[in-house]
């Protein structure tokens, strides 16, 4: 296995030197930079791995990374969430075999807003609201290692919202020598994906080298009509300085994907308190695969009785990019400097909308209230028509991430970081007609409703396009960290110790009028009357609103983060880590207004969410055995949740009090005879809310009570076995209890998941570093809820969607 191994890091090279190769889980190339220095060269060319699935961690923290070598083994085009769905502590339910339809996340009880997740650094979570996108990720052939945190950050984490920990994704870099790779994939559900990659090796007097990489993958839903459709370009450019480990690297990214969604099933709850399919719902039920248009004729009130949840109007579009820089540089003898500046791009709706629409709507009435707007062009203004209108989201962002580190001695190490996080966040809603040229089959002139079709926007009577929304956002995080790293003893005690200040501002442009006291807007151009408390009527709505308006709300904190490790013996080692983490309040919490009792604008802003953990480790350590284990206690303040205060009359985000969280992660990897490895991993998580809360004039009993989605136990492994040129792999997952409920009255039962992998080396016929792999996600089958959709109590409704069927797929990969 040693030869293989070599062979194997060789061509994918997915190190160039032994800075990367040692410090590839770290988020940052200053954080990479104070790493190296605490690493105690062994001349190793990279970190011990157990085939890639547990990697040798020195941090003091818990920390469990992933190499190349292992997300090779998995599904092509899957997502990179999926594939560290066995990293312990993580829980990640994909909502199809491939990943295109996104997911969701646990991690020690989080949920993915609450998760940073960075790529060479840069945050990836949405700025407005800090959701995860998982299916707008790296293609995984280009990831060279990912690593989890959990309920810690580094200290320079480039984010306002990590209480719950970090996911951090590095790419690979450039090879030396020219290559490349062309892989074709075919499976069920019509699924077809190309990939490829090309090296260019060392080019030009300075041994300048890059990749290029394409990849285009489309398929069928596994259940009702639709497909999704996902197109990836990528490059990276590295450019050595010296032999010091000095560089400058550039990168970009782009991801398109035009998706039709899944339908959830709606639950019930049976006698024991578990859910099942509600009646009348299967595992297959989906979106409606039927539509009529109604045939609209002069001087009749036509009226589209159509539900919304046709399958050709249920489609979730985003256009995603960035340009990203890292470098470091050595100013002289002991001194360092890292600079990573990025750029971000998105444009996403998050989801259709659609609706019918009244051609004598007051909203298409504007100023003059009477009248109407033809919108089927059949001659009168009595229908109902449908119409696109749905929430678009285009964000600008810029970043940076910055270290000045200084090695004082051999031993120890200063380091002085600044983060920049400056996002634009431009949020529209234009209405946009339905194509209906085919009135069996309506489809939307543009995914982005009128955004990029402007023939086709709907405009009311006084010339006004209307839409559902229309704000502008700035979220500017400045953040400042200092970290001390020492080692003693010898060099088998490490210690860090860090804090960061992050001052954080978002600035609100709300170009809509707000209904006081909710998160209701009207974008119009109906008659305003301002009232003598300030607020306006608007044409014949009874609402009291306020008129647009600019605002902004600061946000700082002071965050330390201690971890300590031990080598007490060659091969073991003992730590712990103390860490404090926040998540801020999300765009949306700030746009709920209404006037205080001086005649200003508020809001119920609440403060933000804390969390401080505490973490002891053991990991021992060989070439062949590897194994660590810890237990972990968070405490999380101001926890938010969205309630009714019967007082203000008003929905709203706000702090409803505390929660404990604890537990333990375990994982070994054992490899016992050349061509055998073996790997396994235990979680136990568990939580305590501190209260009961008020909705309204409702108690939602959640004292006492856990929080949903998580579960209790996870069980993870893997067994791969290689010989001659035939490799062949197994991996298990088991996923505990959900409560589905906040009063904990309703629950998903466990299920375990079983995928299998085996891969021929075409080397065998003179092919070198080309094989044919069969890979099968859910071999046995199994029927499980993934993704949930929650209520307060079981007498609401609740959702959940289904998990992914057996599914297969066949790659060859001819390398060159």
């Amino acid at each position: 296995m040693t030869i293989r191994k070599q062979l194997f890091w060789a061509s994918t090279a997915l190190m160039s030197s032994f800075f990367m190769a040692e410090t590839a889980s770290a988020q940052s190339t200053g954080t990479a930079a104070v790493e190296v220095e605490q690493v105690v060269v062994t001349g190793r060319r990279g970190p011990r791995t157990i085939d890639g699935a547990m990697v040798a961690e020195t941090v003091g923290k818990s920390r469990s990374s992933i190499t190349q070598e292992f997300i090779e083994t998995q599904a092509a085009g899957q997502t990179i969430n999926e594939v560290l769905n066995l990293v312990p502590g993580m829980s990640f339910t994909n909502n199809d075999a491939y990943g295109s339809s996104g997911g969701n996340i646990r991690l020690h009880g989080f949920d993915g807003p609450r998760i940073s997740q960075t790529f060479d650094g840069m945050p990836m979570n949405d700025s407005g609201n800090y959701s995860l996108y998982t299916n707008q990720q790296l293609d995984s052939e280009l990831i060279g290692t990912a690593s989890v945190n959990t309920g810690t950050t580094d200290v320079d984490s480039p984010t306002a919202s990590a209480s719950g920990g970090t996911i951090n994704l590095s790419s690979i870099a450039p090879t030396t020598e020219f290559g490349g790779q062309i892989k074709g994939s075919l499976g069920d559900d019509d699924f077809r994906r190309v990939f490829a990659l090309v090296n260019t090796g060392e080019i030009g007097p300075w041994g300048t080298r890059a990749w290029l990489a394409y990849s285009d993958q489309s398929y069928d839903k596994f259940k009702g009509l639709g497909d999704l459709n996902k197109t990836q370009y990528n490059f990276k450019v590295y450019q050595p300085i010296r032999d010091n480990g000095d560089f400058v690297s550039l990168a970009g990214h782009w991801n398109r994907n035009r998706n039709n969604n899944y339908a959830d099933l709606q639950l019930k709850r049976n006698a024991d308190g578990s859910a099942s399919l509600a009646d009348g719902v299967t595992w297959d039920s989906d979106f409606d695969t039927d539509y009529t248009a109604p045939t609209y004729r002069n001087g009749e009130a036509d009226i589209d009785g159509n539900s919304n949840r046709y399958w050709a109007l249920r489609q979730n579009p985003s256009d995603t990019g960035n340009i990203r820089a890292q470098s470091r540089f050595t100013l002289r003898e002991g001194l360092i400097f890292t600079f990573d500046p990025s750029f971000q791009y998105t444009l996403a709706t998050g989801g259709s909308g659609q609706f019918v629409l009244s051609e004598t709507d007051r909203a298409l009435l504007g100023s003059s209230g009477t009248g109407g707007v033809d919108l089927n062009g059949d001659g009168d203004t009595l229908d109902s028509v449908r119409v696109h209108a749905t929430n678009n989201t285009h964000t600008q962002r810029y970043g940076i991430s910055s270290s000045l580190i200084w090695r004082m001695s051999d031993t120890q190490t200063l380091r002085a970081a600044y983060t920049l996080d400056d996002a634009r966040h431009r949020q529209t809603g234009l209405y946009g007609r339905v194509d209906f040229s085919d009135p069996t089959n309506p489809h939307f002139f543009d995914p982005f409703a009128g955004l990029h079709d402007k023939d086709h926007r709907i405009v009311n009577q006084d010339g006004y396009e209307l839409r559902t929304r229309d704000r502008l956002s700035y979220a500017i995080l400045n953040q400042f960290a200092v970290e001390y790293a020492g080692r003693f003893l010898d060099d088998t005690l490490r210690v860090n110790v860090g804090v960061r200040a992050p001052f954080f501002k978002r600035e609100m442009n709300q170009n809509c009028y707000s209904q006081s006291k909710s998160s209701s807007v009207v974008c119009s151009t109906e008659n305003a009357v301002k009232q003598a408390d300030g607020t306006y009527k608007l044409g014949t709505r009874t609402q009291s609103y306020i008129a647009p308006y600019s605002r902004e709300v600061k946000f700082d904190d002071i965050l330390p983060n201690i971890n300590v490790s031990w080598n007490f013996s060659g091969n073991q080692w003992v730590y712990g880590s103390f860490a404090q983490s926040l998540t801020l309040p999300r765009t949306d919490n700030l746009y709920t207004v209404f006037f205080d009792a001086n005649g200003d604008i508020t809001s119920p802003i609440t403060e933000p969410e804390k969390t401080t953990t505490y973490d002891f480790g053991y990991r021992y350590q060989t070439g062949v055995l590897m194994a660590s284990a810890n237990v972990w206690y968070t405490k999380f303040d101001n926890r938010i949740v969205s309630r009714y205060d019967q007082d203000l009359g008003v929905s709203f985000d706000s702090n409803v009090g505390d929660v404990d969280l604890y537990g333990f992660d375990s994982q070994i990897g054992w490899s016992p005879i050349e061509g055998l490895s073996l790997y396994a991993t235990a979680s136990y998580t568990d939580s305590e809310i501190a209260n009961d809360y008020l909705d309204g004039t409702t108690v939602i009993k959640t004292g006492g009570k856990s929080l949903t989605e998580t579960p209790d136990w996870t069980f993870g492994g893997r067994i791969q076995y290689e010989t001659g040129p035939l490799q062949v792999g197994a991996q298990v997952k088991y996923t505990g209890e959900r409560w589905v409920t906040d009063e904990n009255d309703l629950y998903t039962e466990a299920y375990t998941v079983v995928n299998a992998d085996a891969k021929f080396d075409l080397g065998y016929f003179g092919y070198k570093n080309s094989s044919l792999a069969l890979r099968i996600v859910n071999l046995f089958d199994e029927n499980y809820f993934g993704s949930i959709s929650g209520a307060y109590n079981a007498s609401r409704n609740t959702y959940a969607y289904r998990g992914a069927p057996r599914t297969m797929q066949a790659t060859l990969t001819y390398a060159f």
